[in-house]
């Protein structure tokens, strides 16, 4: 399946149908009186997320998703149906903005989520709406609203637990592929992964989901490689697990490089929880090892991991640290459950005011 995040689309809810212009026509009655129904309205354009996607690539066939008019009144009273609405169908964690791509419309980030994209016109009044005791016999009718039509931007931010960053051959792919069952590409040259993969990492009966993004080189910000767009997969994430490969001449210069690149992507990236992992450490002996472990924690102040995904060094170790900032960060995310207060717990003082009692001063 071929990933895509971004898409243009036109939307056009429908038009309300016209109201009727009608008498009632009958043998032995002289003045039947209109009797011309209300117009239908015109189907909504709704947009829904749903579960088991993870790419937009669907609208690069289909751009345009127009919903149908409401049917015209009719005569005896008889009121237009109303339009069909039109849902277009989206993963979880789609942002969906206006034309201008700044003005946010709505962030879909919860599975069945639901927004009303462009409402149908309303259907006219027949003529039987305008009947007074002064005109009994009206002979017009309203047409029905236009719908509304716009162009909007589908943008896709994938919504993971942890995200892997780092340079280019920095091990991620294949960090991914050995904790998961994701089959991303990997190979021995930059750039192999061109678009994000996800992959369910399990440690100690837990899951947690992972996503692995295109390497980030120097001046990505600038547009340098691929650039940094696909850094909106990892602003959700709770977690960043920064890999940094042992066969770097420079590993403090390679995690600064990655670092600088995050600050001026901005929106609150530097902020996360971060995790630091020197990867693909069995290509070293123990003394270069050593060297290097301490260039990078002297860059990063702290003290990194050390993983190598091919003999599952240090992997077990990393996973549960990303686990316990996750599931603290859940945690705190949850709002305290406020005990329910029974009636018996109420105690009434002499100045009839109800406070809540302990459970132990109740009498039996």
């Amino acid at each position: 399946m071929k990933f895509l995040d971004e898409a243009k689309v036109y939307i056009k809810s429908g038009d309300g149908g016209g109201g009727s212009v009608s008498f009632r026509r009958e043998k032995f009655i002289e003045f039947g009186g209109p009797d011309g129904g209300d117009g239908g309205r015109g189907g909504d354009v709704w947009v829904e997320a749903v579960n088991g996607l993870n790419t937009l690539i669907d609208f690069r066939y289909q751009q345009h998703f127009k919903a149908t008019i409401g049917t015209h009144g009719m005569g005896r009273n008889r009121t237009g149906a109303n339009g069909s609405d039109v849902t277009l169908k989206v993963p979880v964690g789609t942002q969906i903005f206006e034309e201008d791509q700044e003005t946010l419309i709505c962030d879909l980030t919860v599975e069945g989520q639901r927004y009303c994209l462009a409402h149908g016109g309303n259907g006219g009044f027949g003529n039987a709406h305008f009947k007074t005791s002064t005109n009994q016999a009206p002979d017009w009718a309203n047409p029905g609203l236009p719908g509304e039509e716009k162009t909007i931007w589908l943008h896709l931010k994938l919504i993971a637990d942890a995200g892997l960053v780092g340079l280019p051959n920095a091990g991620k792919s294949t960090f991914l592929a050995s904790v998961t069952r994701a089959r991303p590409k990997i190979a021995n040259y930059p750039f192999t992964t061109l678009h994000p993969n996800l992959g369910v990492a399990t440690i100690d009966e837990r899951e947690f989901i992972l996503a692995d993004i295109p390497g980030l080189i120097e001046g990505a910000h600038e547009g340098v490689g691929i650039g940094d767009r696909f850094l909106g997969h990892v602003e959700r994430t709770r977690v960043l697990l920064h890999l940094i490969s042992a066969q770097e001449e420079k590993v403090g210069k390679a995690y600064k490089t990655v670092k600088h690149e995050l600050e001026a992507y901005g929106n609150e990236l530097t902020d996360k929880a971060e995790i630091v992992a020197l990867s693909q450490i069995d290509v070293l002996d123990d003394a270069e090892l050593k060297k290097k472990t301490k260039e990078l924690a002297k860059a990063c102040g702290k003290t990194p991991f050390q993983i190598s995904a091919v003999t599952g060094k240090g992997m077990t170790e990393v996973l549960r640290a990303l686990r316990d900032i996750i599931v603290e960060a859940n945690t705190e995310e949850k709002p305290a459950k406020v005990p329910k207060l029974r009636h018996r717990d109420m105690v009434v003082t002499d100045e009839g005011e109800d406070k809540g009692g302990d459970e132990g001063d109740d009498q039996p």
